[in-house]
């Protein structure tokens, strides 16, 4: 006989009732399905699926770079605007097969890639200068709206994770 908790919540309550139940039943059909129904049965996956696995044909990305100082083709101090697209990487991003890599690399089960830099962190007091990056559109099936900055010591560990999707400003700094 099953005893109930009345002072129990009723969420536990109801997942103790599910395991009880479920439990009954297990016991009741096991004299009526053979042991070989059970040794044919499929395995469950233990890991998500790969990421070339979920069909990713739509990532596509807007990404606008303002005051990184280069000129570019875009003209305006650096301001420009590109196109992205990943599997298969085009577009008129200067390295779509290296931005796409770097997204990847980035990406993992549970994580966004272009989240921005955690709330009260410990962050060095750098400036990075006054680039700014917009990036919008649509990655791993969900969309994106991010905005980067060179503004501490995080968020210019956040846009050099991204790179080169966002252009490598330190490489920049270095030629000049």
């Amino acid at each position: 006989m099953l005893q109930v908790n009345r002072s129990a919540p009723p969420r536990r309550l109801r997942r103790l009732l599910l395991i009880a139940v479920g439990s009954l039943a297990a016991v009741g059909s096991a004299s009526v399905v053979p042991a070989s129904a059970h040794a044919q049965a499929a395995p469950l996956p233990l890991a998500p699926p790969a990421l070339k696995d979920l069909g990713r044909s739509g990532d596509h990305l807007t990404v606008t770079v303002r005051n990184t100082g280069s000129g570019g083709s875009g003209g305006g101090g650096g301001n420009r605007t590109y196109e992205l697209s990943c599997h298969p990487a085009r577009g008129d991003h200067p390295d779509a097969d290296g931005a796409c890599a770097a997204l990847d690399r980035g990406t993992r089960w549970g994580k966004d890639a272009f989240a921005p830099a955690p709330q009260g962190g410990f962050c060095t007091m750098q400036y990075g200068g006054p680039a700014t990056a917009h990036v919008t559109g649509t990655w791993a099936g969900r969309p994106v709206d991010a905005r980067f900055d060179r503004s501490d010591g995080c968020q210019i560990a956040r846009w050099d994770r991204l790179v080169p999707l966002l252009p490598d400003l330190r490489a920049e700094g270095q030629r000049a």
